[in-house]
């Protein structure tokens, strides 16, 4: 007897959950791997959502430059500059050999692909290896903070929208969120934030966690968006069914994909190591 939808998203959540916390807190090499499997199968679902429109990226080129952003982030090995020359460099050489469909429509995919879910994935290790002292796992707190807080956002968002939705959102690009649901998810981001000051990100100001909770709470909504702008273009329902119960990667983490850049860029600009 086949296990029902809802207990088949409560069994991997259960096995999910306490793997991707380890990680996080664990840092080095294990959060290392997580993100560039993370990376690889977003990649791998952007692609096909792309072949959906007769698009045909540049599949080998794409994984190869998805992993070696990541890789270099955590390893230094080049200059940023030098890896996208590198990188970019390549797929347009390579798109001239193909012979299949809009040399221009593949690059563009391609690239879209390579820098969307590899650079934006690529800073979470940033964020996880910010800050060196006094203590390396405030790093790892402040990547579960964020899980949490999209998480918390995404279902209040969606019981709030449920409930008291009555304006929509952007009809165009997703007809189901409204406008009720959005502030319900922006209020409980922030608040997420706000919960985890007290308990044990005290190595933040007051301000920072409201301002992390603000990004979490408009950027990660908006990533939601974005996503569901690209399954609607390409008339898919979810980005793949990698994940029993759950969709795809992209279905999982698209607001992370969004909100990762930002928040390490608030960290780097705002917050003192």
């Amino acid at each position: 007897m086949s296990l029902s939808n809802t207990k088949v998203r409560i069994l991997v959540s259960v096995i999910a959950i306490p793997f991707f916390l380890g990680a996080c807190a664990a840092g080095g090499l294990a959060f290392l791997g997580l993100v560039l499997v993370i990376a690889i199968l977003a990649y791998y679902e952007l692609i096909h959502i792309a072949k959906k429109k007769t698009f045909y990226p540049d599949i080998t080129m794409g994984y190869i430059s998805v992993a070696a952003i990541v890789l270099n982030t955590y390893f230094h090995v080049l200059d940023f500059e030098l890896l996208v020359l590198l990188l970019v460099f390549p797929v347009v050489v390579f798109e001239m050999f193909r012979n299949k469909g809009s040399a221009v429509s593949n690059i563009g995919t391609t690239l879209l692909g390579v820098f969307y879910i590899g650079l934006f994935l690529s800073c979470l290790i940033h964020i996880r290896e910010f800050f060196t002292s006094p203590d390396y796992l405030f790093g790892g707190l402040l990547v579960i903070t964020t899980l949490a807080s999209i998480w918390v956002c995404d279902s209040a968002a969606y019981f709030g929208g449920l409930r008291f939705g009555k304006h929509r959102l952007f009809l165009r690009v997703s007809p189901k969120k409204s406008w009720e649901g959005a502030v319900f998810g922006f209020v409980f981001a922030v608040l997420t934030f706000i919960v985890a000051r007290v308990w044990f990100l005290n190595f933040l100001s007051w301000t920072d966690v409201v301002s992390l909770g603000l990004i979490v709470g408009v950027v990660g909504q908006f990533g939601d968006l974005a996503e569901s702008w690209l399954k609607r273009d390409a008339g898919v329902k979810d980005s793949s069914n990698i994940i029993p119960g759950h969709g795809g990667i992209m279905d999982r983490f698209d607001s992370l994909i969004a909100v990762a850049p930002v928040i390490y860029l608030y960290l780097k600009l705002f917050v003192k190591n």
